[in-house]
């Protein structure tokens, strides 16, 4: 069988774009730096609620982006 040095097609682009965690904070009304800090400081989710005047599952939301996406959810691939 004889190869073909054509580039295989993709229907998806190599990379995906969600949302940064920086973005987000700043659409709850939340100072980015600050609530990593509160992270850093082991807050809880309660103690970061009443810091930032937002509900608890607003606060729940945003931490679990962070444990499961990190700062940056920009992924990019070859």
């Amino acid at each position: 069988m004889e190869r073909s040095n054509k580039p295989l097609q993709s229907f998806t682009p190599p990379w995906s774009r969600i949302p940064s965690l920086c973005e987000l904070t700043a659409a709850a009304g939340i100072d980015f730096d600050e609530f990593i800090q509160a992270i850093e400081n082991q807050k809880s989710i309660e103690e970061m609620a009443q810091q930032f005047q937002v509900k608890t599952q607003t606060i729940e939301s945003l931490q679990d982006y962070f444990e499961r996406y990190g700062l940056s959810s920009v992924i990019g691939g070859d």
